[in-house]
């Protein structure tokens, strides 16, 4: 697994939620900042959250970021998936 401090790519982001990336885009986190969840994206959860994230970016062009990762957050299952790495740290 990339170390988070290794994702420094800005890809997006507002007020709430956060996506950034590694040089090579093979590792993605997701920060839910309010409630300072981070889910860490790589291999085949990587490949699931692209496609999910690039079929909302044109279902819904008029969305901002938030608005945007809010809806993968809450739709995607990625607060479940944030709650179980908390104990991996």
């Amino acid at each position: 697994m990339a170390e988070i401090d290794q994702l420094n790519v800005f890809v997006e982001g507002g007020e709430e939620y956060e996506l950034r990336s590694n040089e090579d885009n093979s590792a993605y986190t997701l920060h839910f900042k309010s409630e300072n969840q981070i889910v860490s994206l790589q291999g085949e959860d990587l490949a699931s959250f692209l496609k999910e994230y690039n079929l909302i970016k044109v279902q819904y062009p008029q969305y901002g970021a938030d608005q945007r990762l809010a809806q993968i957050w809450d739709q995607g299952g990625y607060s479940w998936l944030a709650a179980g790495q908390e104990g991996e740290e």
